[in-house]
């Protein structure tokens, strides 16, 4: 039987991921944009992959789910790399939340259902997911647990308690990995597995939205005051995912790796932190 590899969001970090682990495999490529899904689909073409496409919303159930019929119709799906999302300066809170909390909740379910024994799925999250203040018990349950349809009226995301754009990007980042946890035990018993990686600034075309946005001054300073000094490369997070979604990680399940340069070390105990910045 074919062993599928489907990615959701055709961007530079899902492109490196895929490229690592889909030899004598077939995949599939979705994104919500027909130039994106091309794009990557002419880039894995021309290196010898057999690729099939399609076009998703993460925002509608019914989309997600049709995806992960068309994926478990081409064989076992073997390998989830979902890597779609929104930064907080390219779209406001209601979208954010939408595409990169409840969308990654719905990926996270639809793909926990169809998964073949043996699988493995990894969520590209982010090191913002680290920058905000721990929750309650309680609240890191709810956004563990939640079913989706209903995670967006939980009264933490309420408009009056989500302040900004960047504040809806942290809280979604920190659900991914909370979602993670929850799903992983779910996956569990279907033989699969499910991990989130949290990469800090690689210099991907959302990352340059970000240094050249309303952030960028921050954004620059966190790569000159991090240990490593500089920016990641999409590759090393291909690097990385390749080892969780293949065999020598098959004890990793339910966790969300921290790849950022050592930004969020830095943040807490170095020169960025923000006392030292006041």
């Amino acid at each position: 039987m074919n062993e599928v590899v489907v990615l959701i969001g055709a961007g530079s970090i899902g492109l490196a991921i895929t490229r690592r682990v889909s030899a004598g495999r077939k995949v599939l490529i979705a994104d919500l944009r027909q130039e994106s899904v091309d794009a990557a689909a002419l880039v894995l073409r021309d290196a010898g992959f057999a690729v099939e496409t399609a076009l998703v919303d993460i925002t509608s159930r019914t989309a997600v789910e049709a995806l992960a019929q068309q994926a478990s119709a081409m064989g076992a799906v073997m390998a989830l790399v979902h890597a779609a999302g929104v930064s907080p300066s390219q779209a406001p809170i209601a979208t954010i939340l939408a595409v990169d909390l409840y969308g990654t909740a719905l990926v996270l379910e639809a793909f926990g259902a169809i998964m073949a024994p043996g699988g493995a799925g990894v969520v590209i999250s982010s090191q913002s997911g680290y920058r905000m203040p721990a929750l309650t018990i309680e609240e890191d349950r709810l956004l563990a647990t939640t079913p989706a349809e209903e995670l967006l009226a939980l009264p933490m995301l309420a408009s009056e308690r989500i302040t900004d754009t960047l504040h809806a990007y942290q809280m979604s980042k920190r659900a991914n990995g909370l979602r993670v946890k929850a799903e992983a035990v779910r996956w569990a018993e279907r033989g699969a597995r499910v991990n989130a990686i949290s990469p800090g600034i690689v210099i991907t075309p959302l990352a340059n939205d970000e240094l050249n946005g309303p952030r960028g001054a921050g954004y620059r300073q966190m790569l000159e005051r991090s240990p490593a000094g500089r920016a990641g490369t999409p590759d090393e997070i291909g690097a990385l995912a390749a080892f969780v979604l293949g065999r020598e990680g098959a004890f990793i399940t339910g966790s969300d790796i921290l790849i950022d340069g050592g930004v969020t070390a830095s943040w807490y105990y170095g020169p960025l932190a923000p006392e030292k910045n006041a």
